[in-house]
């Protein structure tokens, strides 16, 4: 009676009893349905649930999400927002570095013809490039001290890789200066954009590196172009001329020092310029002292203010302060370009101050000095390319050295005997193709 009382009440609860399980003969066996609810009120729900009609179920309600997450990921809209993202980020960028080479040109623009202007009337560069120096020192150490820029972490072995790039920096810094003392600015600027042929002397015979066929070839239109433009320079003066030329070599070593010494160093483009103008301040300030003296600085500066006015003041002032902004951004235009991009913006920034001081300064310009101007820069273009150099310097020379008769002067050849040499290596460059 007991046993028949406990199957009474399961079956009231909703429990169905394991041993009546077992025996497929105990009238109080349950469906599954019913073992899988334990409470009274679930096995209510149970009961109305399916006595609804089905498509009152709350089941239906799915289908439609699963239906609209079906055509989302059929749409695949992901891919075009990234194509977007990264179109939209190139643009920045690109804005970004003609912002940069904007600003760079425009303030190497300034600083010339301010510089010129003092040394005009103040014959003085070897304080005129201390004061260079010093004004860039004092803005960096001002930044630093207010928190504008991050103060950079050196140790004593980054002063010591530094000093030997500051003692470059300083010599190819005073060479230019003595030499736009003497000679026009766009005559200084014509020499210097004969930098890259020092940068391969020096690498080739100093260092050992080899070069390709393509980059020595780069080098005739920049040699040809600079001779001819000292040779019919109007205003022609060696001291202006030795000047460019030795500011070009020292910034050769200085370039190869700075790319051997700073491997491996985190400071930034901007703080590494100015712990260069600081080192170099340094370096100069005695040997301006013994060159020059202040007698003749204060002479001087007293005749500068009585010809040109207290204006003279405000000359001083800008070249120095626009002489560390425009290296500043060059060399931060450094951190965000490749060195190829770096060196086409330096001869368009060449080219922007040869015309502007020429036109500024009213400088006289024979027809074959803008010519030598235009090989040489032309040449400073080429060298910084590395795709298809050989194939344009050779047409170069076929349709142009040779065809005129400097040319033939120079080499001392027939124009027959050299074009067929060149059209012949423009075949073999280009397999056999016409380019002409």
């Amino acid at each position: 009676m007991v046993l028949a009382a406990k199957q009474a009440l399961s079956a009231k609860i909703g429990f169905s009893n394991p041993l009546s399980r077992r025996n497929p003969s105990s009238p109080l066996q349950r469906s599954p349905l019913a073992a899988s609810f334990p409470s009274t009120d679930l096995r209510k729900r149970t009961v109305l649930a399916v006595s609804k009609p089905l498509h009152l179920s709350p089941m239906r309600a799915k289908p439609p999400a699963r239906r609209e997450a079906y055509e989302a990921d059929k749409s695949e809209p992901q891919p075009i927002d990234d194509d977007a993202a990264e179109t939209k980020s190139e643009a920045a960028k690109k804005l970004k570095i003609g912002i940069y080479f904007a600003t760079w040109w425009a303030l190497n623009v300034v600083f010339n013809i301010y510089n010129k202007k003092v040394l005009n009337a103040y014959p003085y560069p070897w304080l005129t490039s201390t004061l260079s120096l010093a004004a860039g020192s004092l803005m960096m150490l001002i930044s630093w001290a207010v928190g504008i820029v991050e103060t950079p972490k050196t140790d004593f072995d980054f002063w010591k890789t530094l000093f030997p790039v500051a003692v470059a920096h300083t010599i190819g810094h005073v060479a230019a200066t003595v030499s736009m003392s003497k000679v026009a600015v766009s005559f200084t600027h014509i020499i210097k954009s004969g930098e890259p042929a020092f940068s391969v002397l020096v690498s080739r015979f100093l260092l050992g590196e080899t070069f390709p066929t393509s980059v020595y070839l780069s080098l005739i239109p920049i040699i040809g172009g600079c001779a001819l433009s000292a040779l019919t320079e109007l205003n022609f003066n060696m001291t202006g001329f030795m000047g460019a030329m030795i500011s070009n070599l020292a910034f050769v070593f200085r370039n190869i020092f700075s790319k051997k010494g700073m491997k491996g160093k985190s400071v930034s483009g901007m703080n590494y310029y100015a712990c260069l103008s600081m080192l170099s301040l340094l370096i100069l300030t005695p040997f301006a002292i013994a060159v020059e003296g202040p007698q003749m600085w204060i002479d001087g500066w007293q005749k500068a203010l009585s010809h040109v006015g207290p204006q003279f003041v405000g000359w001083v002032a800008a070249q120095s302060v626009f002489y560390h902004l425009y290296n500043q951004v060059s060399y931060m235009s450094l951190d965000q370009i490749s060195p190829l991009t770096f060196s086409v913006g330096n001869t368009m920034k060449r080219i922007s101050v040869i015309v502007s001081s020429i036109i500024i300064f009213r400088t006289p310009v024979q027809p074959v000095n803008a010519l030598g101007a235009a090989i040489a820069i032309l040449g400073t273009f080429l060298y910084s390319q590395d795709q298809y150099l050989e194939i344009l310097i050779l047409m170069l020379l076929y349709h142009g050295f040779f065809a005129c008769g400097a040319g033939k002067a120079l080499i001392g050849q027939d124009m027959q005997c050299s074009s067929p040499m060149l059209s012949s290596l423009i075949s073999a460059k280009t397999g056999g193709k016409s380019l002409m």
